[in-house]
């Protein structure tokens, strides 16, 4: 996920050199990339299948995106899992949850 909020105007191609200028990511290897507005309700997420470019938007009617937090200021982009991906797109806020105990094998 980008740290610094985008403009939510922006297209494929210019998501694809922010990707790679930017966020210092490789856009064609199988990760998704996501952009928040800077009002937090509108967000893209721009993935790579094996013919091309998906770009996916949402935009909320109330609310905001909870946004996850990095603790390096110098670092563009904040990664994330595909559970935690998963939580934010349905507007599930985990700074708030509490995390249990799980056994380790």
């Amino acid at each position: 996920m980008a740290r610094s909020p985008t403009d939510m105007r922006r297209g494929i191609d210019t998501l694809v050199s922010m990707v790679v200028g930017e966020l210092g990511g490789e856009p064609r290897g199988g990760d998704c990339f996501v952009f928040v507005g800077r009002d937090q309700r509108r967000l893209k997420v721009l993935v790579w299948d094996a013919g091309g470019y998906w770009l996916c938007a949402k935009r909320l009617d109330a609310g905001t995106f909870a946004v996850p937090r990095c603790d390096d200021p110098a670092a563009g982009r904040v990664e994330m899992s595909a559970a935690r991906m998963h939580l934010l797109l349905a507007g599930i806020d985990v700074r708030a949850a509490r995390y249990r105990k799980r056994l380790e094998h």
